[in-house]
């Protein structure tokens, strides 16, 4: 709890009791129990209200932040295809697809379109 072993905190509840006193260590308990009770009310609230503006059917793992962590991101980047290799099969493909060109003869004008410019 806050990084506090069992020891420290035993040794703080005693510093505790001692500095506060009998009399006002139970109104500082009555405090802290009711503000931990108006949070939890807070929580809970929250989350329903949450649940009925966003809907019942969220998918929870769309809002983790855990998954923009960046090793994450460049270890998947990195078990990709190479970037040569997609580009040789991108090549491929559009050389497969593209029109074959003729040569112009000697003296010929090149194609001209008015409506093109």
């Amino acid at each position: 709890m806050f990084g506090i072993d069992s020891e420290k905190f035993i040794i703080l509840a005693v510093i505790t009791a001692l500095v506060l006193g009998p009399k006002r260590m139970q109104e500082y308990a009555r405090v802290l129990a009711r503000w931990i009770k108006q949070l939890r009310e807070f929580a809970d609230n929250t989350q329903s209200q949450l649940s009925n503006e966003l809907g019942e059917d969220l998918d929870w793992r769309q809002l983790d932040p855990r998954q923009y962590d960046p090793r994450r991101i460049i270890r998947e980047a990195l078990a990709e295809p190479t970037g040569v290799e997609a580009a040789q099969q991108d090549a491929a493909r559009v050389s497969a697809k593209a029109p074959k060109l003729q040569a112009l003869a000697a003296g010929e004008s090149a194609p001209f379109d008015i409506e093109a410019t």
